[in-house]
């Protein structure tokens, strides 16, 4: 069993977005930051929804041309906000999931393959009416894993060896619990056995907190301060609509029958346990310590842990992070050695984590700022990966000296 990873610092070039464009711009730009692999956006110019095939074929010739003349190479292919605003891959309508599929996830695994890097994505998620509708919900997430199931065996059948879908923070967008992440790992393993995995974000723990499921005490003490203050019923999170419809008959009805109504609140939201997430889920690293040696891509941005919004790791923001070299390392490690992340049926632990730094620029944000805090933020995770393929056990002797 794997329990010593190699570790690779790379750059997503979402900051490059709509300003340096051309593989061999983005590619200078990084080797003069000290940065060997890039994880290639499709949102930077490299989209197959979007792009012709013949752009594509010239994309992945300048790709390899630039390559070898910098010595920068393309880890990973990722897909953008394009794709990550539609429903994708959980449409409604089978034609668009179809679609997804076979026009944008088959093409960009085969650009992968072509260029040697891995994948990973997100572009699925789940209407109201989805969520509202166990039956539906159910039926929805089977076809979801069966489908990431048949592009693990496309990914496996042309060579690549790590392919993940990535982890988000609310409930109509799974995986967005530790415990559903585990469940959606587990599941396409088992109807593809291939190895399919996580892309774990830093900034992704930041919604969970939102979607707890109150006990009896809180959803009484919400009844109270709606009596008292006329506050808004919405403002608590109660998972589905029938529990909220449920919630206004109890603030109305008579002191007596409020707890008849309580009790029939619990049983509904019980009914969905996929509305709600634990509070360990609100935990970053809790979720590295768990699934990061299931995750080939480790997204890193700053944040405060109240938003996702893709910070630099600059000093400015380091002040008020929660982010940092160190701790993550560490959760790493446990991950890796912790007996209980071998649960029965996941796939294999992996043998190379790219923690890929992506931060977003501004659109009026100037381009000397956005270099600045790229560079600073390159350095700041240098002191913690100074060389690229390092052990995950020698970047900690390295913390140790």
């Amino acid at each position: 069993m794997k329990t010593d990873p190699k570790i690779y610092l790379a750059v997503d070039n979402c900051f490059a977005t709509k300003r340096w464009t051309k593989p061999a711009e983005w590619m200078n730009l990084l080797k003069s930051m000290g940065v060997c692999c890039v994880e290639a956006s499709a949102d930077n110019e490299c989209d197959p929804l979007y792009m012709s095939q013949e752009y594509m074929e010239r994309w992945v010739r300048e790709v390899r041309s630039e390559s070898e003349k910098t010595g920068v190479r393309v880890a990973n292919l990722y897909s953008g906000h394009g794709t990550y605003a539609t429903l994708g891959l959980s449409h409604h309508d089978k034609s668009v999931r179809d679609r997804i599929q076979r026009e944008w996830i088959k093409p960009m695994v085969e650009i992968a393959a072509s260029i040697g890097a891995g994948i990973g994505f997100y572009c699925h998620a789940f209407s109201d009416f989805t969520l509202q509708n166990p039956a539906v919900y159910r039926e929805t997430e089977a076809d979801l894993f069966a489908r990431l199931a048949q592009i693990a065996l496309h990914c496996r059948e042309l060579g690549i060896p790590a392919p993940g879908v990535e982890q988000m923070y609310t409930p109509h967008q799974i995986p967005w619990t530790i415990e559903g992440s585990k469940r959606l790992l587990q599941e396409v393993y088992r109807l593809s056995a291939c190895p399919f995995y996580l892309t774990l974000d830093t900034g992704h723990q930041s919604g969970q907190h939102k979607f707890r499921k109150p006990d009896a005490y809180a959803i009484d003490q919400m009844a109270e301060r709606c009596l008292k203050d006329g506050g808004d019923p919405d403002s608590c999170w109660l998972g589905p609509q029938t529990a909220y419809e449920l919630f206004v008959d109890m603030i109305r009805t008579s002191d007596e029958k409020r707890a008849g109504i309580r009790e029939r609140i619990l049983e509904e939201m019980n009914r969905y346990p996929y509305l709600f997430a634990d509070e360990t889920d609100s935990d970053t690293y809790r979720w590295l310590e768990e699934l990061g040696c299931y995750a080939p891509i480790v997204h890193l941005q700053q944040t405060s842990g109240a938003s996702s919004s893709h910070q630099p790791f600059t000093e400015e923001y380091n002040r008020k992070g929660t982010i940092f070299g160190e701790p993550v390392l560490r959760a790493l490690e446990k991950a890796y050695h912790a007996s209980g992340n071998s649960e029965e049926g996941m796939p294999p632990k992996c043998g190379e984590i790219y923690l890929t730094l992506e931060i977003f620029s501004g659109t009026s944000e100037m381009n000397t700022a956005i270099l600045r805090k790229m560079q600073e933020s390159i350095q700041y995770w240098r002191q913690f990966i100074p060389e690229d393929g390092m052990t995950l056990s020698q970047a900690l002797k390295n913390l140790d000296k």
